[in-house]
């Protein structure tokens, strides 16, 4: 789905199209979880009107609240798992309380940095590193 003007009054989770465990990921969330929440590839997003750029998007997953914030890595993933049906608004917020955050940021910078290792990834999936 591609984002467009008239979509703005939801919230996106965008993501990295180029990268397989990324789809991988994505696929899971369609299959698992009912979410109001657009989930677009950020090659197909006006990432201008969302508020972001492509090296933000290469780098993590972001979220976009209806407001215009942007919440990043897996601060993106409890906003998402927060809208979701069932019992993922719970993990949501347990994820986001401030002890655990720090442990699931963690935990999300070390699969992002190697999500090309992964079930599914793949070499396009590597991000890369900072000169």
């Amino acid at each position: 789905m591609a984002f467009t003007k008239s979509s703005a009054e939801k919230s996106f989770l965008i993501w990295d199209g180029d990268c397989a465990f990324c789809a991988r990921s994505v696929q899971f969330i369609q299959r698992r979880m009912r979410t109001s929440a657009n989930i677009v590839e950020h090659q197909k997003a006006d990432l201008k009107v969302l508020g972001l750029t492509t090296e933000q998007c290469n780098q993590a997953l972001q979220w976009v609240n209806s407001e215009g914030q942007i919440s990043s890595g897996s601060r993106a993933v409890s906003k998402l798992l927060k809208t979701a049906n069932g019992a993922w608004p719970a993990l949501g917020v347990f994820i986001d309380l401030p002890i655990i955050r720090l442990v699931s940021s963690a935990i999300y910078k070390l699969i992002a940095k190697n999500r090309q290792h992964l079930p599914g990834g793949t070499a396009a999936c590597a991000l890369d590193s900072p000169d």
